[in-house]
């Protein structure tokens, strides 16, 4: 094909360490590029480890108008948040990496489709989300998973390095009915086997009648390695581990240098295949 036009139809697009800049904010070329893609005819959408409350003002921003994934993919929802898709975890699955998450001395938090529960409040983790919810967690007082219905549990720590080691050993723990992997240095996600990136990538294929072949994708952490692989032209941010970009056919710029615009215009509205350097 001579053009991404033809070869494109939808850019799926992770958030932190992508859209957002190192402060949390919307990089300011992200909106026109977004409008630049609907121009050329192609569909975008978002697929974030975050919950759709954590979502909400982005989707309205760039005004999304496909389903979009949160949890990495264990709830998709329409833009006015009509649950579409959801894959709770197993309570034998949940109560097992619950234990495992605390044996490690690591904090946890347990995601619901509507509610979010943590073992300690004072956390700063804990605090620059409720600011960015613009609502209090609930006190986990149980560690009985069984009493929820779980899309997502997170350990939390500022010791990288002990929770990469967790996100290995948890692969070995769940075996097949797990996907567990960092949506950043210091959070380790763990869902449903079936609700990671690279399923999100499949289920908007089948949902929109997408090839995908014909999906883009971009990110900047391990967890979008898993949508690299499903889709025809997957980007890593500059931002993201080497081991990130070697799994992608492209490379862009950061996200303090407005890497996503950047590889909007680059390597899908023009269908170049070439990093940012060159």
């Amino acid at each position: 094909m001579n053009n991404a036009n033809e070869r494109v139809e939808l850019v799926v697009s992770d958030v932190d360490g992508t859209l957002l800049d190192e402060k949390k904010q919307l990089t300011a070329g992200a909106p026109a590029a977004v409008q630049r893609l609907y121009a050329a005819g192609i569909r975008f959408t978002l697929a974030s480890a975050r919950p759709p409350r954590l979502v909400r003002d982005l989707v309205r921003v760039l005004q999304v108008r496909e389903p979009f994934a949160c949890f990495n993919g264990a709830l998709i929802v329409a833009p006015d948040e009509t649950v579409l898709h959801k894959l709770p975890m197993s309570p034998a699955d949940a109560q097992l990496v619950a234990d495992r998450i605390l044996a490690d001395g690591f904090d946890l938090w347990v995601w619901t489709d509507k509610d979010w529960y943590v073992t300690d409040p004072t956390d700063p983790h804990v605090g620059h989300h409720e600011d960015l919810m613009g609502r209090r967690a609930s006190l986990l007082n149980t560690r009985e998973m069984s009493q929820f219905d779980v899309l997502k549990l997170v350990g939390v720590s500022d010791d990288h390095d002990a929770l990469a080691r967790a996100e290995a050993e948890m692969a070995q723990l769940g075996a097949k009915s797990i996907s567990a992997t960092r949506s950043s240095p210091y959070y380790l996600d763990v869902t449903e086997a079936s609700a990671n990136k690279g399923q999100v990538v499949m289920t908007l294929s089948e949902m929109l009648h997408i090839d995908p072949a014909r999906i883009a994708t971009i990110g900047d952490m391990v967890t979008d390695t898993l949508m690299f692989r499903k889709s025809g032209v997957s980007i890593a941010m500059g931002n993201a581990f080497d081991d990130v970009k070697a799994l992608a056919t492209n490379v862009t710029r950061s996200n303090e240098e407005d890497g996503f615009a950047y590889a909007m215009d680059n390597f899908v509205l023009k269908g170049k295949r070439q990093t940012a350097a060159d």
